[in-house]
This record gives structure tokens, sequence and C-alpha cells, in this order.
């Protein structure tokens, strides 16, 4: 009986061994279980004794024909023990002690004696066997030290995930042969039977040897047959076993099917080292391969969303002024919708595009890659940059619409007030510059000259009193054209007109005067009460035609203050009307008194006013008009107050609602802000509450809705101001943005902390140590901190530094120089240290192997190994190796590695 103690790494024969066979646990030891222990007491299955000696013979064959020589009975040919030493020094590639040639007993002794103790010599315990049983041809003893040989040096070193000897074999069969249907190896003896098994294993490494679909599973010895042929022909692996012995055979011996199955394990070694080098290259390829993928998304995203910044600000950045409100306001309507449609997605993209950014870097010290630095001006501080600039000129351009549409509703309030008051002064300057001209006086009598006289007086009375309106009208104009009107041409030729027609009135005035006092002297009589009634009239007239204006006069209010002052000034107004009206009276009593004194001196009247043209009946007229203008004018006022108290709702409605959001915006920032600083329970846990979290917080989304309607609504009844609240729209939607962005890079950072947990190895126990170790030194909670505290944090976790050692630190966990440490820059240093990955020497060493231990390899080896889009990736960036040992077509796969990790080919 053979076992193999892990302990002490020896093998015994013999009987005495058996207990420690079943002793040894998972140990190595346990590949020979005790029903399959050699035992030299019982006799020896005639069956499996004969599959022994074929499969032990063909086996030494395959090693002694290298030697030039073989052996035909197993039992003979090894008793002098001559070829027992050339067969362990071929299998060992070490030279043993010099045999003796002579041909007695003792001889041959000394040689089995000298093959016995190399066998000793290599940690195996040979119990029981003595070179004298050898010598003398015992069968069990010969076959049973082959066993052992065959045992040492072609399946100990067979190891596959931690298992050895025959475990590790049957593991490694199981593996190779699952693909296949018909086959399930589970051991060494039975499960070989129908010969699937052997042309499975064939078939896997080299499939253009076998035709598996064709094989049945009811022609065993056919199959049998097949697979030794091919495997004799093709591999160079002996026949050892004959199809008929062991279909024959109700369990054939697991000795024999061990001993051939291994030499496919080293048949095919080769291969699996090659296979194990590729698949190595497949994975680091493969993560430079999504790596370049995310840079190109990154690429692509990153100019997609400046270009449209780019194609915004100039928009933006247009200050154009319309001619009209109604054009302006499109352009604000348009603004809006901008804000509303276009806009938003452009900050979910800038948010989403520093996620990936993020998690790229994060992809990219897990795997021991470079840092990627995106093309120039694509950076996210560039973005970010642009973003702000972009936002600049959003806010200059709001300011602007709502200033300029100020201006045009300023601009059509003056020009509707100019064109009002020119109205009304040519509709008054009708026909007097042909009066002016008229020359009645050379045919008048003198009472007629005196009250041409006294006539031409009230006519320059009232035109002094319109002096004010001319001025105004002059000032209007004036302030049009400072303020851009654009139908300032037609405004100034109006105004120019009636500038210079007051003018010529002005001289008419002036020489009509001159004509009269030329003539008075000639003249006597005048009604005293005419005139009086005249002077009276005059100005009481003015009155009415000024407080008519003053009525029908458009205004424009903004507030309730203005309104209500409006009305204020408007029921002083009326206040003053009992005395205007008492005034009136006495104007139509001194023309009623006239009357009455001619009638009683029986002096006949001409029928009107010499000395004034406004009659009783103009006065009550305009003084009917007053009175009707009174109701209008209140009711004008009433409608503006309803307008500005509903202006003032809307004001306040909408201060409530910001009043609310606004905190509510604050408040879930800061408690972000905790959140990220005392995170608690696993990552797992803390992701899941963050995103409830972040669900939330979009669910508050209507909220935000409701205010933009409210801000719309406030717009549109063109509110500048609000005293209820310091909240804007803009201060929300910029919290809003902010929130958003926040919760989203929060919960990146988790998935960060996720992505390096798993991939690094590190336990859920380590990563709270971790975050309760950073926020312990984390004094002002801010989610990094300075070098001082980082230098306290390292000496906590069990680091002795110096300064060059701290120095080295901080330039890996602070590349950019800022003086601060984040919480994931401390835990990629952390997985650094405790964990291993992939390595440029790791990868060199897979491609030698895929080489055939060369120094370069061919594209057609990189086609054979690998997979066909793996091969022509490093095919396209493979530089040409310029070696001393070049081949033509040979690519320098050492420059090739070491780039993959940013490093220097040195």
């Amino acid at each position: 009986m053979v076992d193999y103690h892990a302990a002490n790494q020896s093998y015994q024969y013999g009987p005495s061994s058996a207990g420690n066979g079943a002793g040894g646990g998972g140990s190595m030891g346990d590949y020979m279980a005790q029903e399959d222990d050699w035992d030299r007491d019982l006799l020896l299955d005639p069956a499996w004794e004969k599959q022994q000696r074929k499969t032990f013979t063909a086996w030494c064959n395959s090693h002694l024909r290298k030697a030039g020589t073989q052996i035909e009975n197993i039992d003979e040919d090894f008793r002098d023990g001559l070829k027992l030493m050339l067969l362990l020094e071929v299998i060992s590639g070490e030279r043993l002690p010099k045999p003796e040639r002579g041909k007695m007993r003792v001889h041959k002794i000394n040689n089995v004696n000298k093959a016995l103790d190399f066998i000793a010599s290599k940690g195996v315990k040979l119990v029981s066997i003595g070179a004298e049983e050898i010598v003398d041809g015992n069968a069990k003893m010969t076959l049973g030290m082959i066993w052992t040989i065959i045992l040492r040096f072609a399946i100990q070193d067979i190891s596959v995930e931690e298992t050895s000897a025959k475990e590790g074999l049957l593991l490694w069969c199981q593996r190779k042969t699952a693909p296949y249907k018909n086959v399930n190896v589970q051991n060494f003896h039975i499960s070989w039977k129908d010969g699937l098994a052997f042309n499975a294993l064939i078939h896997r490494h080299r499939p253009e040897l076998i035709e598996y679909d064709k094989l049945r599973k009811d022609d065993p010895v056919t199959n049998l047959n097949n697979a030794f042929e091919v495997a004799e022909k093709y591999l160079d692996i002996p026949k050892m076993l004959d199809a008929e012995d062991i279909v024959g055979t109700l369990r054939p011996d697991e000795k024999a099917i061990m001993t051939y199955v291994s030499c496919f394990y080293h048949a095919f070694s080769g291969a699996q080292k090659a296979e194990t080098a590729a698949n190595r290259i497949c994975k680091v390829l493969a993560v430079n391969q999504e790596n370049e993928h995310l840079m190109e998304d990154y690429e692509r995203l990153a100019s997609d969303l400046l270009e449209w910044i780019r194609r915004t600000i100039p928009w933006l950045e247009d200050r154009v002024p319309q001619k009209t409100i109604q054009e302006m306001q499109q352009k604000l309507e348009d603004f809006r919708d901008y804000r509303r449609v276009h806009k938003p997605p452009k900050v979910q993209e800038k948010c989403q595009l520093e996620i990936n950014f993020n998690t790229l870097q994060t992809k990219l010290r897990l795997s021991n890659r470079p840092a990627f630095m995106p093309s120039e001006g694509r950076m996210v501080s560039d973005i970010n940059n642009c973003w702000q600039h972009l936002e600049q000129a959003e806010k200059g351009y709001e300011e602007w619409l709502l200033n300029e549409i100020r201006r045009l509703e300023r601009l059509d309030h003056l020009a509707e007030k100019f064109r009002q008051k020119a109205s009304i002064h040519e509709a008054w300057t009708d026909g007097k510059e042909a009066m002016l001209k008229h020359r009645d006086y050379e045919t008048a009598t003198l009472s007629d000259i005196k009250a041409l006289i006294r006539k031409h007086e009230a006519f320059e009375s009232d035109l002094a009193a319109h002096q004010d309106r001319v001025e105004q009208i002059a000032a209007i104009a004036q302030e049009l054209n400072e303020l851009d009107y654009y139908d300032s041409h037609n405004v100034n030729t109006r105004c120019q007109k009636i500038c210079d027609q007051w003018d010529a009135l002005g001289s008419l005035t002036h020489s009509r005067r001159e004509a009269l006092e030329k003539t008075e002297k000639q003249l006597e009589t005048i009604d005293q009460l005419h005139l009086e009634y005249a002077k009276r009239a005059a100005p009481f007239n003015n009155w009415m035609e000024s407080a008519m204006e003053d009525l029908q006069d458009m205004f424009i209010v903004h507030t309730i203050e203005e309104i209500e002052g409006l009305i204020s000034a408007h029921d002083q107004f009326k206040s003053t009307l009992p005395d205007a009206d008492r005034e009136r009276e006495a104007i139509l009593a001194i023309h009623k008194e006239a009357q009455r004194i001619a009638e009683s001196n029986h002096i006949k009247l001409s029928g009107s006013n010499p000395y004034t043209t406004v009659t009783p009946q103009i006065i009550n007229s305009k003084w009917e008009k007053v009175q009707q203008l009174v109701p209008k004018r209140d009711h004008a006022l009433l409608e503006e107050q309803s307008k500005q108290q509903s202006n003032e709702h809307l004001r306040r409605q909408f201060a409530s609602q910001a009043n609310i959001v606004g905190p509510w915006i604050q408040t879930k920032m800061e408690e972000i802000g905790r959140i990220s600083i005392e995170m608690n329970g696993t990552l797992e846990d803390q992701l899941s509450h963050l995103k409830q979290y972040e669900r939330s917080i979009v669910d508050y989304k209507p909220n935000l809705d409701l205010l933009e309607q409210q801000h719309q609504l406030i717009q549109e009844a063109l509110i500048f101001d609000n005293k209820h609240t310091n909240y804007t729209m803009e201060h929300i939607r910029v919290g809003w943005e902010q929130l958003l962005t926040t919760i989203a890079r929060t919960i990146n950072e988790v998935e960060n902390q996720i992505l390096t947990r798993d991939a690094k190895g590190i336990s859920q126990e380590q990563m709270q140590e971790f975050r309760a170790s950073f926020n312990h030194f984390d004094k002002k909670q801010t989610g990094s901190m300075d070098s001082d505290d980082f230098r306290a944090l390292l000496i906590s976790t069990g680091y002795s530094l110096g300064d060059a050692e701290f120095n080295r630190i901080m330039s890996v966990v602070d590349p950019n120089h800022s003086g601060l440490v984040t919480f994931q820059a401390f835990i990629d240093f952390m997985s650094r240290e405790t964990t291993d990955t992939d390595t440029a020497d790791q990868v060199i060493a897979s491609f030698k192997v895929l080489a055939g231990d060369k120094n370069f390899i061919t594209a057609e080896e990189l086609r054979r190994e690998l997979p066909p889009d793996q091969a022509e990736y490093c095919i396209a960036r493979m530089a040409p190796y310029q070696g001393p040992d070049a081949a033509p077509g040979a690519l320098d796969y050492k420059s090739f590695s070491t780039a993959l990790y940013g490093e220097s080919d040195l």
C-alpha cells in the first residue's frame, strides 16, 4: 500500500501504512483511498494484474525509448537493476551512481538498492519492498515499485485549484470533459469503460483528430480503440491498455487508468499553460477595451455637451433690441422654453458625465491603469467653466430681456401720451393762424376795436396757458429720442411742426397786438362786465380743459402703493369740484347780469360776448364733460387697483411656496452632507438608503413645478420685484440642480467604494473600519482632510512614517497637490496596500508562454491563441520588435504590456 503525507512529503509502501491513508483527512494523501491501496498480502485480481503489466510496461517504455532501449517483461527486465536505474535517470533528469556491471546476484541487488535509495531520496518511504524481491522477480513487488515511481514522477505534481495528485487529475478530467454528452467522469475505473471520456479529452484539445459526434455509447470497443490509436499516432502516447480487457472487466484497474490518463495530462499540459496565459491576457485586454470604450463615450458626450454650450451662449449673448413689446415678449417666451425644455436634459447630461468620469477613474485605479486624461478642453473642469459662462450669459440675458420690456413699455406709454397731447394742442391751434392774420380791425368801430383788443388779450392769456403743454410735448419727444424709440423720426417731425407753428402764433400774436393798440385810441366803449366774464371764463375754461386732459391721461404703475397714490390724487381733485362749480356759477352769473343790465337799459346786444369765444354753452358743455370723465377715471383707477391686488396675490402666493421649497432644498443639502460623512451599515445598505433618499427628492419635484407655474404667472403679469421672499426662481433652480447633482455624486461615491471593495477583496468590516477611522480624523466633517490629519490617521492604522515615506504616500493620494485627501483616495490607497492585482510583469509572463519563451510574438501566434477581436486589438497596437533575435513580423509584447499599465518600458 502506498500513502502520501502532506506533512512530511513522503511515500510509504506496505501494509503498515494503511491507517495513515485513512487518517489524512483533507490532505494531499487522500488521493489513495484505502479501497484502492496496494496490499501485497491480498491476491491481485488477475484481470487487474494483466492491465497493470501492460500499462506499466508501456509507460516505462515511453521513457526508456528516449535512452534507446525498452523492456519486454516487467518482472524480468528490471531484475539486474540496470534498466531500473536508467528509467529513473530519464524521468528525473538526474544522474544516479554508476551501476555495477557484474552478473552476480550481489551486483544486481546493489544496483536495485541504488535505485531504491534514489526513490527514497525523493521523499518516498518504501516499506516491505526490498532489493531481493525485485531481483527474485516478485511480480507484485515489482508492480508496486513501478506504481510508486509513477505516483512520484507522473502524478504527484498535478494540481488543480489547490488539490493534488489523484483529486487534481480527476478534477482536470471533469473540467475538460464537462461539455460532452454521455461523459460523466467520477472515478478512474468504470467512468472510462465506454471510451467516450478518452475521446472527449483528445477532442477538447485536438478537435481535428476526433469526430466525436459520430461515436456511440453502445460501441465501447470501437470508442476505446479509436482513442488509443489516435493518442499513439498523433500524441506520442503509447497504447497502454487493451479495449477488450477494459470492456470485459467489471471494474478496470484504477492504477492502469490513472497512469494512462496522466500521460494525456502531460501531453496537454503545454496547451493548458498556454490557455491559462491566454485567459490572463484576455482578461487584461477586456479591461482595457472596456476602459477605452468608456473613454470614447466620455469624449463623445463631453464634445456634444460643449458643442451645445458653444451654440447656446451666442444666442444668450445676442442683445439686439426689438421695436415692440410683443417681439420682446416672444423672446422672453423662447427663453422660458429654453429653461423648461432644453436646459434640464443638459443639466442631467453634465451630472451623468461627471459620474461616468469618476467611475472610469475608479476602474482604472482598480486595474492598475494610468488615470484618464481627456483631450484638451474636455476636462470636467473645462466643462464646469463653460457651464459657468453659460449660466452667466443666461442670467445676463434674462436681466436684459426684462429691462428691455420695461423700456419698451415706458416708450409705448410716452408715445401714446405724446400723440394725445399733440392732438389736443393741434385741435386748439386749428384756425388760430387765420384768426391772427384777419384784418377785421380795419373796418371795425371803436367799440369793436376795443372789443378786439380785449379779445386779443384773452387769447394771449390762453396762449400763455398753452405754453406748458407745448413744453411737455417737446420734453416727451426728447425723452423718446433718448430712449431710442423706433418711430422717433415721425415724433420729431410732428414735434417740430408744433414748435414751428407755436413760434408762428407767437409772432402773429405780437403783430396783431401792435395793430390793435395802434387803433385803440380811436375806440371808446367797452363793456366791463363782458370783459370780467371773459377774463374769468378763459382761465376757468383752461382749467376744465386741463382737467379733461388729466382725467383722460394714461397711467402705468407696478405696485399697490403707486395706484393708491393715483387714487389719492384723484380724490383730492374731486374735492375741488364744489369750488369749481361755484366758480362756474359765478361766471354764468356775470353773463346773466350783463344781459339783465342790457335789457333793463334797453341796450341791443349783438348776441355774443365780443371779448371771448367761451360762451356759457361751452362752459356748461365742458363742465358736463368733466362730470362724465370723473366716474370713468374712478372706474379705470379701481380696475388698476384690482390688477395690482391680483399681482400682490401672485407675489404672496409665489413667496409662500418659495419660502417652503428654498429651505427644504437647503435642509436636504445639509442632510446629504451629513449622510456622506456619517454613513452606517454595509455599503449596500448605504446605497439603498441613498437611493431611497434620492427617490424622495425626485418625488418633491411637483412642488418645484408648481413654483415654476407661479413664477410664469408672475412674469406674464410683468411683476419685477417681490418683497415677501428672498428666494428668486433662479436661486431655487440652481439649488435644485445642485441638490440632484450632490445626491447623484454621493450615490456614485458609494458605488465606486463597492467597486473598490469587490475588486480588491476588502471585507465589509474593513470598509466600516476604514470609514470609522477616516470620520474620526475628519475634524471638520467635510469628507476630506489636510495632510496633518491624514498623517495622524495613517499612524493610527499602524504605519511608521518618516518624511520620505509620508511624502510618497501623499503623492499617491493627492496627485494634484491640493493639500486635501478624500475618503475615496484613502480607500484606494489602503486597498493597494493590502491586495494584489494583475501587473505588467504578469502579463509579460503570459505573453511569453504564448510566444514559446521567445522575446517576441507573431501575429499568427496571437490569432491562434486569442479570440479574434482581442488578437486584432493587440496586433493593431504592438510595435515591431527591434531586438537582435528579431524575426520577420515579430511584435514587441513587452512594451505593449507595460503601456497597458502606464509604465515605461525599462
